[in-house]
């Protein structure tokens, strides 16, 4: 097996694993958990076709996973706001319980 092949087989396990984790919590911090996974996941991708692409010596796949890594920041600043604005008016973060986007 090559190192390349090693990379995406770990890379797709840890999407499958914030995908189901993503998909079946109830709690909406284990939700953003998942996702966070997925995107590392894609981070990982970026970086091993990177190092094993045809030219390492261009710094695209880490200008990628930088911008993808300010974009998950982003994206977990902005959730936690919102989870924690839900739990204000709910007093939960179960998503079961949020079914509603009444004020």
């Amino acid at each position: 097996m090559t190192p390349l092949t090693s990379y995406l087989l770990i890379s797709a396990l840890l999407f499958a694993i914030g995908l189901a984790g993503a998909l079946t919590r109830r709690s909406a911090i284990l939700v953003l958990i998942g996702i966070e996974l997925m995107l590392n996941a894609a981070n990982l991708n970026f970086i091993a076709f990177w190092r094993y692409g045809p030219n390492p010596q261009a710094l695209t796949g880490i200008i990628f996973v930088i911008f993808s890594i300010g974009v998950a920041a982003a994206e977990a600043a902005v959730g936690l706001a919102l989870i924690i604005a839900l739990y204000r008016h709910r007093r939960t973060t179960s998503l079961d319980r949020i079914d509603s986007m009444k004020g």
